[in-house]
C-alpha cells in the first residue's frame, strides 16, 4: 500500500517504563489507536523501536486524524512528520514548505543525527537549514524562546521534519488495568472519575440506578449520551440499566429514615458487585468526593463499603467541586451532566439525614429486609446496552 511522505509518530511515556511487558502495552496502544482511528481512511498503524507510526495515504483527512489522536489513552505527545530524502538542499526545500503557513518572526532548528556517516554533524545542518529559513523568509534566530521551532531527524535510510510537538492525553492504553464497574448516576461527578480510571488504563463497564416510574427517563437518556461521550477513550462500552423504584421503596416502608440513603448505596454495592462478577471486573468506581455531601463522610463511606467484597475506587476523593466542573467542561461531560433530571439517589431523601452512621447501625437498619431476595429482583430487571461514539 502506498504511503503518503507525512505520517505521525507516536510517542509515550509509561508505556516505556513496563520492562518486560512493554511489548503488550505497546500492543494494546496501538490496537486501541486502529480502533479510534476506524473510518479516517489511514493506512497503517505500525510499532517502531520506541514508538508507533500511523502511515496516511495520500487524501486522508490529517484534521480528523489529530483530532482522534488526542482522546486515545496512553499517547504522550505525537507530531505529523514529513519524510524527505537525506539530502540537505531537499531537507532546505522541506522546511521552507513547513513553515510557509506559520506566522513567525524567530525560529531555531533543531537536529538529531542517527546516521553519524551523515557528512555534516547535527549543529552543522541546523545551521545550514535555519541560515537558509532566514533568507527566505526574513526572519531571525533565537535559541532561547523562538516563535516556531523546527525538528530534523537524520535515520539510516531518510530525513523527517516537523515544526510542532502535540499534546496527548498520556496514561495507559485504556484495557492494561484490567476492567472496572463505573457507578455513573448521571452528574457531573461520575463520568470525570470514569476518566480517570480509564486514563489509568482500566476498562470501564457503566451501571446506571434508575427508579422509573417515581422519576421521569431523563436520568437514562443523560447516562447514555455520557456514556457515548466516554466512549471516544473507553472505545466499545457496555451499560447496564438497573430499575431500583421498588427496591427503594422496601427501604422506605422498612428502615429508619436518616439511614435511608446509606442504605439505597449499600444495596447499589451489593449490586455493583453481582455485575463486576458478571464481566470480570476487579473493582467498582463512583464519583464521591470527601465530604461533598452528607453520604460521602468518612464514617459513611466506611460504613457504606462495609459490605463490599471487592475494592471501591474513588479517583475523586480528594478534589473539591470546581475542580471537578473544570475536568468536567474539559472533557465535555458538563453540558450534559447539567441537564435537568432526578436522580434516583435524591428520591425519599430524608430531611436530616444521618452524616456519622456506624456500621452496626446500618445492618441494624437492615435486618428485616431480605437482601439476596432484593439483589435477585433488581438483577432480574437489568437492561443491557452497548454504546460506541459515533464521529458522523
Amino acid at each position: 500500500m502506498e504511503h503518503s511522505d507525512k505520517f505521525f509518530i507516536i510517542h509515550y511515556a509509561e508505556v516505556g517504563l513496563k520492562g518486560k511487558n512493554r511489548i503488550y502495552f505497546e500492543r494494546k496502544l496501538a490496537r486501541n489507536i486502529r480502533l479510534s482511528l476506524q473510518g479516517t481512511g489511514y493506512a497503517e498503524v505500525k510499532r517502531l523501536h520506541d514508538r508507533i507510526a500511523v502511515y496516511l495515504k495520500q487524501n486522508t483527512d490529517i484534521t480528523e486524524i489529530e483530532r482522534r489522536l488526542h482522546h486515545v489513552m496512553g499517547i504522550a505527545h505525537f507530531e505529523l512528520v514529513v519524510r524527505t530524502k537525506k539530502d540537505v538542499d531537499e531537507i532546505k526545500e522541506t522546511a521552507l514548505q513547513l513553515t510557509k503557513d506559520k506566522n513567525f518572526e524567530t525560529l531555531k532548528v533543531e537536529t538529531k543525527r542517527t546516521d553519524k556517516s551523515f557528512p555534516l554533524t547535527s549543529p552543522e545542518i541546523s545551521s545550514e537549514v535555519g541560515g537558509y529559513l532566514i533568507q527566505k523568509t526574513g526572519t531571525n534566530a533565537d535559541m532561547h524562546n523562538p516563535d516556531l521551532r523546527l525538528w530534523i531527524n537524520l535515520s539510516h535510510n531518510d530525513a523527517y521534519i516537523y515544526t510542532d510537538k502535540l499534546q496527548g492525553v498520556g496514561g495507559l492504553p485504556v484495557g492494561v488495568s484490567g476492567k472496572v464497574v463505573v457507578m455513573l448516576s448521571g452528574g457531573i461527578d461520575s463520568p470525570v472519575a470514569a476518566w480517570q480510571m480509564m486514563k489509568r488504563g482500566a476498562k470501564a463497564i457503566f451501571l446506571h440506578f434508575y427508579s422509573y416510574p417515581y422519576t421521569d427517563k431523563a436520568s437514562l437518556e443523560k447516562v447514555i449520551e455520557l456514556t457515548r461521550i466516554l466512549s471516544e477513550s473507553n472505545y466499545r462500552s457496555v451499560l447496564y440499566l438497573v430499575p431500583f423504584a421498588e427496591l427503594q421503596q422496601t427501604i422506605v416502608t422498612e428502615t429508619p429514615a436518616p439511614f435511608r440513603v446509606l442504605l439505597y448505596r449499600r444495596m447499589m454495592t451489593r449490586i455493583a458487585q453481582r455485575i463486576a462478577l458478571l464481566v470480570d471486573a476487579e473493582a467498582l468506581v463512583t464519583g464521591e468526593s470527601l465530604a461533598q455531601v452528607a453520604s460521602q463522610t468518612l464514617p459513611n463511606l466506611r460504613s457504606i463499603e462495609a459490605v463490599a467484597e471487592i475494592p471501591i475506587l474513588r479517583p475523586l476523593i480528594g478534589y473539591d467541586k470546581v475542580e471537578i466542573i473544570a475536568k468536567a467542561e474539559e472533557l465535555g461531560t458538563f453540558e450534559v451532566s447539567t441537564l435537568p433530571h432526578q436522580d434516583c439517589c435524591s428520591l425519599f431523601v430524608p430531611k436530616h439525614p444521618a452524616t456519622h452512621a456506624t456500621q452496626e447501625e446500618l445492618d441494624t437498619a437492615e435486618e428485616g429486609l431480605d437482601i439476596l431476595a432484593l439483589v435477585e429482583e433488581s438483577m432480574n430487571g437489568i437492561e443491557r446496552k452497548i454504546v460506541s461514539f459515533s464521529y458522523e
